[in-house]
């Protein structure tokens, strides 16, 4: 009851300091007679024994079942005995996929189809081999369902408008659950938003009807500004009788010069017989 009282306290992020090390009596027997194992096949075991990590990886051995060590392997070479020990490479480098278009249904009941991608890498070589079965596919099956919880709780506006704020409240959620599997979320970023084809049509619409009424507002502004202008124009022409004669004659001239046509002066001289 004790042990079954202990494990159920035990939880997945404590898998990597659990039992790390310690062998056992028969444990370390096997592993001398390994190591004995190796020396009388020696320099052909040596090939068995000698391992090359690249730069860019990193090693977690097992000594019968068991990591060795709470530190990862490499670069370079390391030592591990035949027949107890295994090790496993995890590449460190940042991996990049996309998340397929899914199929969201926003906060006010528009269907909408978004993808995106994801830059993640493995920050904890230990806890992503020993917490979890594969890392890089549950990540990905992990960015599919936040996506859809994320932009589920937004509006069709904002997810239209914020979605340098919606990546990072992505970013944030991910990089919280993978964690204990030891990812790095480094960046999301949300590729493209496909509305359904009437709803395009609808706000095509609803935009040229906006930018119609725009237009007519500032059409009917300009003519009150234009008859305000005009009409204190006529004051300053109405107390200097030659300024209109002035620019009627200014009138005249800007005909002439446009067009070549035969103009025709009436006579405004008062009739001397009425």
């Amino acid at each position: 009851m004790p042990a079954k009282g202990k494990s159920e306290h035990c939880s997945k992020d404590n898998l990597v300091d659990v039992h790390t090390g310690e062998l056992g009596g028969w444990g370390w027997l096997l592993v001398i007679l390994s190591f004995m194992m190796m020396l009388m096949t020696f320099p052909v075991s040596v090939f068995m024994c000698i391992k090359i990590i690249q730069q860019y990886e990193r090693a977690v051995v097992f000594r019968l079942g068991r990591i060795t060590d709470k530190k990862p392997k490499g670069p370079g070479i390391i030592f591990v005995l035949p027949c107890t020990d295994t090790f496993v490479k995890v590449d460190m480098r940042t991996v990049t996929f996309g998340i397929p278009h899914q199929e969201i249904l926003t906060k006010d009941s528009v269907t909408v189809s978004v993808d995106g991608v994801v830059y993640f890498r493995v920050n904890c070589p230990i806890s992503s081999v020993v917490n979890v079965s594969n890392a890089k596919f549950s990540t990905h099956l992990l960015a599919q369902t936040t996506l859809r919880n994320v932009l589920g709780t937004k509006n069709l506006s904002e997810l239209l408008s914020d979605r340098e704020g919606m990546s990072r409240s992505m970013q944030a959620c991910l990089d919280e659950a993978t964690n204990p599997w030891g990812i790095k979320v480094e960046r999301v970023e949300i590729k493209d938003v496909t509305l359904p084809k009437q709803l395009q049509r609808a706000m095509a619409v609803e935009a040229e009807a906006m930018r119609e009424a725009r237009a007519k507002v500032i059409s009917a502004e300009g003519e009150m500004n234009a008859s305000r202008a005009l009409k204190e124009a006529s004051i300053v022409i109405a107390e200097s009788p030659s300024g209109l004669q002035l620019r009627y004659l200014q009138t005249l001239s800007n005909i002439a010069s446009e067009n070549s046509s035969t103009i025709i002066l009436p006579n405004f001289s008062p009739d001397p017989h009425p």
